[in-house]
């Protein structure tokens, strides 16, 4: 049974960085897309960032320019690097294996 475990969340100011690693535990990972959502407060889930097999990506409008999706299949882990971050990032964030399985989430919070 393939699981994602996410890592990297914690508490940062505006302005600030932080990098989500998501590890799969079978070699899968590499012919699969990668989603990462995220939920706030209150908030329905929301797709934040996606990458192929390959490597093509796409991102949710508030966070180009700011999040870098990217993935090492060799070592079945994808990555989402958050720079310039904003109160407004603050949310659980999941990784997502093919729409289909869940990691178990990791907490980031942007507050000065």
């Amino acid at each position: 049974q393939v699981q994602l475990v996410e890592s990297g969340g914690g508490s940062v100011q505006p302005g600030g960085s932080l990098r989500l690693s998501c590890a799969a535990s079978n070699a899968v990972f590499s012919i699969l897309p990668i989603f990462w959502y995220r939920q706030a407060p209150g908030k329905e889930r929301e797709l934040v960032a996606s990458i192929t097999s390959g490597g093509l990506t796409q991102y949710k409008d508030s966070v180009k320019g700011r999040f870098t999706i990217s993935r090492d299949n060799a070592q079945n882990t994808a990555f989402l690097q958050m720079n310039m971050l904003r109160p407004e990032d603050t949310a659980i964030y999941y990784c997502n294996m093919n729409k289909q399985l869940w990691g178990q989430g990791t907490q980031v919070t942007v507050s000065s």
